[in-house]
């Protein structure tokens, strides 16, 4: 099955409550939504709770993305285990509102070796493996999300090897962020036979268009700002066609400026191919 929706509340939406969002995510016939914590965990777990039951209700799926001041790679203690406090509060909501998952980006190299900042966020999330499970939170996912900087831990290799050694855990693609790190190329073939290993029932993915500069070595680019989809860059209509090939059970959510209507391009291309929502 296919889900598509935005990335929060959407644009379109009058009420700008998250309950308000699921109910224009209905109306317009969206089936997702990913609750956004961007600046901070602002929502009781009893309100998660509401939340849950709108959305059971009106068969949305919900997915939650975590705060952005997450540094699992940072060589302060402090700062790891703030990562951390955000990233277990996301999966206590998602829990309480029957999401299966919490997104966030990993941390950043900074000094370290790309190996070294590999275990770092092995070692943070195997730590956030044991506390949620010791609160019998099993079914939310930790999310790991695949980033659109080459200063930032998240190539798709090393999200596929993490997700490989820890349980619990799962890719988020970003098909606009390798997009941008590989210097406006990518190859959505290869990035699924990526996968593979991981045998995933489910695959939670990000899209829009992307503006991209390249590094100063020349090797590979870095994400600057989010476009609407219709700029193709990089194009959905091939990615829709390789995700119906392998019958994959994805959830897409829409990144893109105009978040919702783009979502609705996207259920038009899916159309056009022959799947039905």
């Amino acid at each position: 099955m296919i889900w598509l929706g935005p990335a929060g509340v959407p644009v379109t939406s009058k009420d700008r409550s998250t309950a308000g969002g699921l109910l224009r995510v209905k109306e317009l016939g969206l089936n997702a939504m990913e609750v956004e914590f961007v600046r901070g965990v602002t929502l009781s777990v009893e309100a998660a709770r509401e939340v849950g039951k709108i959305a059971k209700k009106l068969k949305i799926k919900l997915s939650v993305h975590c705060p952005y001041f997450i540094n699992l790679c940072s060589p302060e203690k402090k700062k790891v285990e703030a990562s951390k406090k955000r990233i277990i509060e996301s999966a206590r909501r998602a829990s309480a509102m029957g999401a299966d998952i919490v997104v966030f980006h990993p941390g950043y190299y900074g000094k370290l070796s790309p190996e070294e900042a590999y275990e770092l966020v092995k070692s943070a999330d195997e730590d956030m493996v044991d506390r949620l499970r010791g609160e019998g939170i099993r079914k939310v996912k930790l999310g790991h999300e695949t980033t659109g900087k080459l200063s930032a831990f998240g190539t798709l290799d090393e999200i596929v090897r993490l997700c490989r050694e820890v349980p619990q855990s799962v890719p988020v693609v970003d098909f606009a962020h390798i997009y941008a790190r590989q210097g406006g190329k990518i190859d959505y073939e290869k990035i699924f036979e990526k996968l593979k290993p991981l045998k995933l029932k489910h695959l939670h993915a990000h899209f829009t268009s992307m503006e991209w500069t390249p590094a100063k070595n020349g090797k590979g680019g870095n994400e600057r700002r989010h476009l609407p989809l219709k700029v193709g860059k990089p194009p959905f209509k091939p990615l829709a066609r390789e995700i119906l090939k392998r019958k994959i059970n994805i959830t897409i959510i829409s990144e893109s400026p105009v978040l919702e209507l783009d979502s609705l391009e996207m259920k038009k291309i899916f159309e056009k191919l022959g799947y039905r929502f």
